[in-house]
């Protein structure tokens, strides 16, 4: 065990305020610097789920003829805006690279045990009582399908998973009536993934920062990191709009913005945000299981207090600009599948937005960027921030620590080639 540290996390998200949460475990001590007030964001607005289950990433193979496909149709689940610039350009073709069978089949395994390690660390903070009482549902996870094909692409992913050694069943509509009994669904059945787990992330997020702030962790909101000073590889200064900070590491986890503060390292790490909505239906809705609706590409949890809707990814630059018919779409998708459900304009209004980090292979990166000494970064999650926060969260920790690290971090490599 190396020597207590001062470090500084960029970030208060779920990746950074779970890397607050080990660090201070192990009695480091930790500033947390976020230009927001914390309070919104892709950390918020998340499905909430754990998911093991989720083992194919993003980056798959005809993932960028459907981008194509989509491009010029914004209501569309998965739009790439067209735009000329570079770093989107680069991040594109890296992404089509990374869409490769063998690709694929090289990154399940890897996002599986992270995933696992995940849900553990999850199940673990709260039988601890750190974060008081949280909702943790352990009822799986549902992929509602209408179509045979969509039935048929998910049937060999749920073969995968279960040669992974993942708990998957299939569900026809009978089957379906029985776990989903009080309402009625336009489906021809479901994977039933009983591996993943669901939460309310709003819920997670506050007690988070409450217990850090309780436990010596200075959380400084409304700071912007505006310049980094290095010397021999070595972060000696971050300066914000209001103060200035040394430490003896500094971790960057600031989802989707992390590529400008990487930008001013002169580090290259290919990341684009990817913007999903939310919207939150206050009144019962009686649905009790979270799901994926597939061919509307969105999904579904029950959470504490309200139900939640969830879907999208739009790749448009660092924007939180609500396209009404984004979330137009994705209130339709779901009527289309509850029969009698009627979302509210009022509702639909207050949809919300967050930017997710997506890498161009679907991995997250994890671990030091070369030639630098005290620096780690910690994003680049996709869809599976919420997910992994809590793995992430150690193992930076571990490396900082100096300790053996949970998993191997070379697939997670900020200098991968891609």
């Amino acid at each position: 065990m190396g020597k207590n540290k001062n470090v500084i996390i960029v970030g208060g998200g779920i990746v950074g305020l779970s890397t607050a949460y080990f660090l201070q475990k192990e009695g480091h001590q930790v500033t947390v610097l976020d230009k927001s007030d914390i309070s919104s964001g892709a950390s918020f607005v998340n499905a909430g789920y754990l998911t093991p289950s989720h083992i194919i990433p993003l980056a798959s193979p005809g993932m960028i003829s459907k981008g194509i496909k989509y491009m010029f149709n914004s209501s569309s689940p998965f739009y790439m805006k067209p735009r000329l610039d570079l770093d989107f350009i680069k991040w594109a073709w890296y992404f089509k690279k990374s869409s490769t069978k063998a690709k694929v089949e090289r990154a399940m395994p890897i996002i599986k045990d992270i995933n696992l390690i995940s849900r553990k660390l999850y199940e673990d903070m709260k039988s601890s009582g750190d974060l008081g009482d949280f909702h943790l549902d352990d009822r799986g996870l549902l992929m509602v399908y209408q179509t045979e094909k969509a039935r048929d692409h998910e049937l060999e992913v749920m073969k995968k998973a279960q040669e992974m050694g993942l708990e998957a069943s299939h569900l026809d509509a009978d089957g379906l009536k029985k776990i989903e009994p009080n309402i009625e669904l336009n489906a021809l059945g479901a994977i039933h993934y009983e591996c993943d787990r669901h939460t309310t992330p709003p819920q997670i997020m506050k007690n988070l920062l409450e217990h850090l702030s309780k436990n010596g962790v200075s959380i400084h909101k409304g700071e912007e990191v505006l310049d980094i000073d290095v010397e021999k590889g070595f972060v000696t200064e971050v300066r914000t709009n209001k103060s200035s900070y040394q430490a003896d590491e500094v971790v960057f986890a600031a989802g989707s913005w992390t590529s400008n503060l990487s930008k001013k390292m002169n580090i290259d790490l290919p990341l684009q945000a990817g913007k999903g909505y939310r919207i939150n239906v206050e009144s019962p809705t009686k649905i009790s299981m979270p799901a994926i609706l597939m061919e509307a590409k969105m999904a579904v949890t029950p959470m504490q207090g309200f139900t939640r809707f969830a879907g999208t990814m739009e790749f448009s630059g660092i924007n939180h600009i609500i396209r009404k018919e984004r979330v137009e779409a994705i209130a339709q998708g779901a009527e289309r599948y509850y029969n009698g459900l009627k979302i509210s304009d009022e509702d639909k209004n207050n949809a919300q937005c967050g930017l997710r980090p997506v890498s161009p292979d679907g991995l997250p990166y994890i671990g030091r960027p070369a030639g630098y000494k005290n620096l780690t970064i910690a994003t680049g999650h996709a869809m599976m921030g919420w997910s992994l926060g809590p793995a992430t969260g150690k193992m930076v920790t571990e490396l900082i620590s100096g300790q053996k690290t949970a998993m191997d971090l070379s697939p997670f490599n900020p200098n991968r080639k891609f």
